[in-house]
């Protein structure tokens, strides 16, 4: 099997992972912060500990503002229910991912809020197109770091200052970028930051979450047990149980905590290099064959990954369909849950074929995936 699709979930994990999970399921096992024996005490231990790697990782000097939850689509949603008012303002683009689309389309529809969506340029969000967006009651700015489309790695630093200025916070979507891309949220000023678990930071799924900057406090989105302050009719106000109500997938944060330390130890910008070089080799070996159309990409010093593609012939779903049956190769066709960012690009309703490397992805496996490529595209002919 060669996989070619980190950008919807990496695999393989670090063996580090699989151990931590076969670990905590079979000699851990409790709920943590439920009770006082000592396999609950142990539970909770490995969770701080999962807290203060993403914290280090991240850039984030407090533990506790690192919430966790389900995944980043829980983590933007736990941030724009919980910190939007009625009568606010959001600017968003055409990049996003449908998980800061949709729920802004439905508080928009309800009538809770406006939404500016601004144009991208080439796969990227321009900072000056943000300032004009702002207006006196825009509240956030809700981006993405870094495209599933087009693999750009958006100037998050820039928007951010540009949002501040214009007295608003923002929401970063780094679903794509935490754990491969330079991510140092205090120090870029990144009020709001949505992370998954299950991609670059090598995680299981069902893990991610949010990570907040001192003096930004949403409201709670989800309420209930906590295991603390139980007496109390109301959910507790302390970080970080404000805004992790129900049990936690404590398995799969103890196992993240372990992806999260190789990511660390390798480094991410070594990662990114790693991943990028091999996009880049895949462009190089396709590249003047008319067969093929590349969208997007070209500056490596500013993507990720992902190359997304056309076959003259086929259409992206069978031609994913064709590499998976015949080759055993995974990628990814379709709309990528970025449906504003294909339109932009001139590849929708269709998509495109997206291949994303890993930090396990290897050289061979690209030019083996590049034969099998162009030995499907000439049977179209």
């Amino acid at each position: 099997m060669i996989y070619l699709d980190n950008a919807a979930t990496s695999f393989p994990k670090p063996e580090a992972v699989y151990r931590m999970l076969d670990h905590y399921l079979r000699e851990v096992g409790a709920n943590p912060g439920r009770s006082g024996h000592r396999r609950a005490v142990e539970a909770e231990r490995l969770i701080g500990e999962a807290r203060r790697a993403l914290a280090s990782l991240l850039g984030v000097s407090d533990p506790d503002r690192i919430i966790f939850g389900h995944n980043a689509t829980d983590g933007l949603n736990i941030a724009l229910k919980g910190f939007l008012r009625p009568g606010d303002h959001v600017v968003t683009s055409d990049l996003e991912h449908n998980s800061i689309t949709r729920p802004l389309t439905g508080l928009e529809k309800k009538g809770w809020i406006t939404v500016s969506r601004i144009a991208s340029r080439a796969g990227f969000i321009e900072p000056a197109e943000v300032r004009s967006a702002l207006g006196p009651q825009t509240r956030l700015v809700a981006v993405t770091h870094g495209s599933n489309v087009f693999g750009t790695i958006q100037p998050i630093g820039e928007i951010a200052e540009v949002a501040h200025a214009g007295g608003a916070r923002i929401l970063v979507d780094a679903a794509q970028t935490a754990g491969v891309a330079p991510l140092d949220i205090e120090a870029m000023g990144l009020d709001m930051v949505a992370f998954t678990g299950h991609k670059s930071l090598l995680g299981p799924m069902g893990t991610g979450g949010l990570a907040l900057l001192p003096g930004v406090d949403p409201e709670p989105w989800r309420e209930g047990g906590t295991g603390t302050d139980s007496s109390n009719p109301l959910h507790p106000r302390n970080y970080p149980a404000k805004l992790e109500g129900g049990t936690p997938n404590a398995a799969g944060i103890a196992a993240l905590a372990e992806g999260a330390r190789y990511v660390a130890r390798r480094t991410p910008e070594a990662v990114r290099r790693h991943e990028v070089s091999l996009a880049a080799l895949l462009r190089e070996l396709v590249a003047g064959d008319e067969r093929f159309t590349l969208h997007g990409g070209g500056d490596p010093s500013r993507e990720l990954g992902i190359v997304s593609f056309t076959v003259r012939g086929y259409s992206p779903n069978e031609f994913a369909a064709a590499l998976d049956e015949a080759y055993d190769i995974a990628v990814r066709p379709g709309l990528h849950c970025a449906p504003g960012a294909h339109r932009s690009l001139g590849t929708w309703p269709d998509g495109t074929v997206r291949v994303s490397t890993g930090p396990f992805t290897t050289e061979e496996e690209i030019r083996d995936a590049v034969r099998a490529m162009r030995e499907i595209a000439a049977a179209a002919a």
